[in-house]
């Protein structure tokens, strides 16, 4: 009988243990990205990948398609909503065409440092963005960074606001980056990310403006001379899931992948910081000019931007704004 009883007690302990296990199934998701395998953005899409497997029991897995061999972040958000890729990591200025308060993230010399941005996005500002993304056809799983942005080109060093009118310089596919560098006098040209390293290399754009872990991931050292540290804009990306993919997961494996995107949010800013502030020696070593902004430059960018801030503030929300600069002002107070 006490055989019997700790045999019983033991069956019931695996059952206690196991009901999570039996509630998930396999499934196999696709992650495509822009960037390299190598940047910090893929090593946290690889991170969520083993947080997956490990809380799923190996049942659910992810796989990295990187360098853009799936699309663009534009083509591989339409490939999430019509339901034939899975997941990606685009960059937040490309949801603007879908739900315009995401835009109000890039509004030009608006934070002065990751934690204000943090707890933007963390926050209730952030937490609507996600919450308009499923009408869509897209499940928002958190905000990733990319960085403060910085200008890089191969004609000549920039030191002053004037220094940058003239310039050819890629941007996103976005509306605000060209009304931005239009207003600071520079010839915007918008562009896939795809498409930029070429580009350069063969002198069809002068430069572009992305933060230094891409510029040295993507090795646009090779073909760019001059750095900037201008931090014109802040820029974040969001990791997403297809709403078809989504819908067709239990509940149970809902919040597997919740939890398992939770901890890679937090692992891609750990890392990604750390990375950019490597970034910038590296850089140097391989043979950039590196230039500093002087704060009263900055300050010369930020008047010709006031009609640019005006604008957008307005076309984005100026509720979605107000809050916006509501966190802000509770977070420099702390």
């Amino acid at each position: 009988m006490k055989f019997k009883a700790m045999a019983l007690a033991a069956t019931i302990l695996v059952a206690m243990s196991t009901p999570v296990a039996a509630q998930i199934k396999e499934h196999a998701f696709k992650v495509g990205i822009g960037l390299s395998d190598d940047h910090p953005q893929a090593l946290a899409v690889k991170y969520f990948a083993e947080q997956l497997a490990a809380k799923s029991g190996g049942k659910m897995t992810a796989k990295l398609f990187a360098s853009g061999t799936l699309g663009n972040d534009v083509s591989m958000t339409s490939a999430l909503r019509g339901g034939t890729l899975e997941m990606t990591v685009p960059d937040s200025s490309t949801l603007v065409s879908l739900s315009k308060p995401f835009g109000v993230i890039n509004l030009p010399l608006t934070f002065n440092n990751e934690q204000e941005a943090d707890a933007v996005l963390d926050g209730p500002v952030g937490q609507k963005m996600l919450a308009n993304l499923p009408e869509k056809g897209l499940i928002g799983l958190g905000f990733w960074e990319n960085g403060f942005r910085h200008v890089t080109n191969s004609r000549r060093p920039i030191s002053k606001a004037e220094d940058l009118a003239g310039l050819k310089l890629r941007v996103i596919q976005n509306p605000l980056f060209l009304d931005t560098f239009g207003a600071l006098g520079a010839n915007a040209t918008p562009m896939a990310f795809t498409e930029l390293y070429t580009a350069m290399e063969q002198g069809a754009v002068d430069g572009q403006e992305n933060p230094p872990a891409t510029i040295l991931a993507s090795k646009f050292y090779e073909v760019q001379k001059h750095l900037v540290l201008s931090r014109h804009m802040y820029s974040a990306w969001v990791l997403l899931m297809s709403k078809k993919t989504w819908d067709g997961l239990s509940v149970q494996e809902q919040k597997v992948v919740q939890d398992a995107a939770r901890e890679a949010t937090l692992y891609e800013r750990k890392t990604i910081r750390a990375f950019g502030d490597k970034a910038l020696g590296e850089l140097k070593k391989v043979g950039m000019q590196v230039t500093e902004l002087p704060a009263a430059e900055q300050a010369k960018l930020r008047t010709k931007l006031q009609p640019v801030l005006a604008k957008y503030a307005k076309e984005f929300g100026e509720d979605t704004t107000k809050e916006m600069m509501a966190e802000l002002a509770k977070a420099r107070t702390k």
